[in-house]
């Protein structure tokens, strides 16, 4: 590899990544505070500084790749996983699946701070239990995903703001001491 050429958080070519998000339309793609890419960017930094493992800011650079349930729009449909598995890595495209998947009027009020909790697929309506580590990295994200959002949209952040606070705090401990203060900073 060259040596001008940007690692990914998870050791991939960062510049094939964001080339990959990028021919897909993300870069296009109105989202709060700019373009998708501008979003994904900044929700990936965050998960930098919050000191998330590589295949985390990789998931989180990628998370809204399959849609999600509060953006609708997708750079690849979620039944072509292996195209972004090649991309990314098999650890952070399921992380990526988890987070689209998330069937979130089902699965946030389950959500109570402990590591046990069934997910609801929105894809397929088939429930699971994701292992902690894969929990708590979609928090992490979920976290990271919302504050951007907020940060980018005044009005958004009037009507939910205080809602998504509730729900962060609950997940407690679930999510890293870093995250935690940046949600009390930002949201309290």
């Amino acid at each position: 590899m060259a040596p001008d050429r940007q690692q990914s958080p998870a050791g991939k070519d960062r510049a094939a990544i964001e080339a990959f998000l990028r021919d897909r339309g993300a870069a296009r793609m109105p989202h709060p505070g700019g373009t998708l890419l501008e979003h994904l960017r900044r929700v990936q930094q965050l998960l930098a500084e919050w000191g998330a493992s590589p295949a985390v800011q990789t998931a989180g650079l990628c998370h809204a790749t399959y849609g999600t349930d509060g953006f609708a729009p997708s750079l690849l449909p979620h039944t072509d996983r292996a195209t972004l598995v090649a991309l990314i890595g098999e650890p952070a495209e399921a992380l990526v699946y988890l987070y689209a998947s998330c069937d979130r009027a089902s699965v946030y009020p389950r959500i109570d701070g402990t590591t046990v909790v069934a997910f609801r697929d929105r894809f397929t309506s088939r429930e699971h239990r994701p292992t902690p580590s894969d929990l708590r990295a979609f928090l992490e994200i979920t976290a990271a995903n919302e504050l951007d959002v907020l940060a980018h949209n005044a009005e958004l952040a009037r009507q939910h703001g205080p809602e998504l606070y509730g729900f962060l705090k609950r997940v407690g401990s679930l999510l890293s001491p870093a995250a935690q203060d940046a949600v009390a900073r930002r949201l309290a």
